[in-house]
């Protein structure tokens, strides 16, 4: 079949910066230290067409500058635990995602996942277009580090939760955002993994999806796994986070129990910053 000419090279694997040796670093615990992420920007403004030629000539570059995404982050996240992240677009946070996932590597700083991690941050990640929902069900699960013979013990459990009976033999490309969320969710949810990150990925449903989303994600946390859960749907971290990361340009300003953070949060979007108090149950997350 393609998705096997895909996938032969593909072994399983847990995250690149896993702590070697097992009862070294507990499974699904992530620690993050003075972690740091710069990217290089094209300089605005335009080329001609003769400084294009030269630089393809001569090998000269177009100025950049350097753009900061994340700066001395520092956190962790115990197992089993379900910590929410927000932020305002820009703060960092798909780039937070990516880092854990193994998918970018920091500049500076360290980062360690204990086990493997299973994200569902893009939503066409993992499939390819050409292929039908079937085959990328098989490709997604190979990538993921799955076995074949397990993805085909949970073939139809997952195209029961995607919803997608009718249309699983036919190639993603024809799939709407929905569909591709539905079809994504239920393969990432299904691997075993100790770490489940998502990015965004429940706004793309209706209510009943994203309360059957909900409902998954309980499950895989009362069964111990460890969700790190990006949203710019307040409520809905609320529901499923007992803690949360709020991200501002880069930086980690407040880790601390969801319903304080994320009224804190809320009173920011709103411009009105309260004032910090001594002794307050929320601290400023430092580098130190």
């Amino acid at each position: 079949m393609r998705w096997q000419m895909l996938t032969r090279n593909i072994l399983n694997r847990t995250h690149p910066n896993a702590a070697p040796g097992k009862g070294q670093f507990p499974p699904g615990t992530i620690a993050v230290r003075q972690l740091g992420k710069t990217f290089s920007v094209a300089a605005p403004g335009q080329q001609s067409v003769r400084e294009v030629l030269q630089g393809v000539v001569f090998g000269g570059r177009k100025a950049s500058r350097q753009v900061t995404a994340l700066r001395e982050m520092t956190f962790t996240v115990a197992a089993g635990d379900a910590l929410g992240v927000v932020g305002r677009n820009g703060s960092g946070k798909s780039t937070l995602l990516k880092l854990l996932a193994g998918t970018m590597y920091p500049d500076s700083g360290t980062l360690t996942v204990g086990g493997r991690v299973s994200a569902l941050i893009d939503l066409a990640a993992g499939f390819h277009p050409e292929f039908s929902g079937r085959e990328n069900i098989f490709l997604s699960g190979t990538i993921l580090g799955a076995r074949r013979a397990d993805m085909q013990q949970r073939f139809d459990r997952i195209v029961a939760f995607a919803e997608l009976h009718e249309f699983i033999d036919v190639p993603v490309k024809y799939y709407s955002t929905g569909m591709f969320a539905r079809l994504g969710f239920a393969v990432a949810s299904s691997v075993e993994s100790d770490v489940l990150l998502i990015d965004e990925v429940l706004a793309v449903g209706d209510g009943r999806f994203q309360t059957k989303c909900l409902k998954k994600l309980e499950e895989l946390r009362e069964q111990g796994t460890t969700l790190l859960f990006v949203s710019h749907n307040l409520e809905l971290v609320r529901s499923l986070c007992s803690e949360v990361l709020w991200l501002e340009k880069g930086t980690a300003r407040v880790l601390g129990p969801s319903d304080e953070v994320l009224d804190r949060y809320r009173s920011h979007l709103h411009n009105d910053v309260p004032k910090q108090t001594q002794g307050h149950s929320i601290g400023l997350v430092t580098g130190d």
